[in-house]
């Protein structure tokens, strides 16, 4: 009798350890992809904030008025009175 209460108890010390030894593994692998995850999210926002202040120096450049004449000469054709205005025909 002592014997068998002895052989119940190992098989469940095994099992147990086992379980725990399956659910540090499966914890280990979660915390991996969410680590992995946490990596690609810091590059995207790193991204995000370049594009964020390009953004902005080009929302700035908008209201200068050299950008302003500059879109009006290359989009509108537009130029300034007595301006010469010469084209290469070699294009």
């Amino acid at each position: 009798m002592k014997k068998n209460k002895k052989i119940l108890r190992n098989i469940l010390i095994i099992i147990v350890a086992i379980y725990v030894i399956f659910v540090f593994v499966n914890q280990q692998k979660t915390l991996n992809e969410y680590s992995k995850n946490s990596e690609e999210l810091t590059e995207q926002i790193a991204t995000e904030k370049a594009n964020n202040e390009e953004l902005n120096q080009k929302k700035e450049d908008v209201n200068s008025l050299e950008f302003i004449e500059e879109m009006a000469r290359e989009k509108l054709d537009m130029y300034k009175p007595n301006e010469r205005v010469y084209v290469d025909q070699g294009m």
